[in-house]
């Protein structure tokens, strides 16, 4: 398989997607935070000292998507036209799973964004509530489905 972010002397580049047809890409990725029985009842509950954690987890997680390009060197610049952020809460394991849901129709994916959303929104939640529990594990954070594009789809 050719790398497609080097050139032919081997330098970084951007990928020329300028020959590309636009078609409606979607991207869905997820990740998951582990906390206390404590942290995870407060956020729950609404009880964090620095108020509601899952919402404002969710604005961040939309921000992070939405300024990937920023974060990320190659990535380009996208026109989204839509990021949604969704939490699962599993109580018996104290486990919370964030699921972004990114859209656009473009020349180019949104696995990066969806990706860059859900970590964002876990790390919102980690800033939120450490004062309660700094042992909080992120992990699972992968691609769980993309359609679009010359690639077509792909589920985990």
């Amino acid at each position: 398989m050719e790398f497609t972010h080097f050139d032919a002397e081997g330098n970084a580049v951007m990928v020329d997607v300028g020959g590309k047809k636009e078609t409606e890409r979607e991207a869905v990725a997820c990740g998951t935070i582990h906390m206390s029985r404590e942290c995870f009842e407060k956020v729950l509950e609404g009880q964090m000292s620095k108020g509601d954690v899952l919402g404002t987890a969710r604005i961040a997680g939309i921000m992070g998507a939405k300024k990937t390009s920023e974060l990320i060197p190659l990535c380009h610049l996208l026109q989204l036209t839509s990021v949604k952020i969704d939490f699962e809460k599993d109580a018996a394991k104290q486990e919370i799973t964030a699921v972004c849901r990114v859209k656009t129709t473009g020349k180019t994916g949104v696995e990066m964004e969806a990706l860059t959303g859900v970590q964002i929104a876990l790390l919102t939640i980690y800033d939120m509530c450490k004062a309660v529990d700094k042992r909080m594990e992120m992990y699972g954070i992968h691609l769980c489905t993309k359609t679009g594009g010359k690639s077509g789809e792909f589920v985990f």
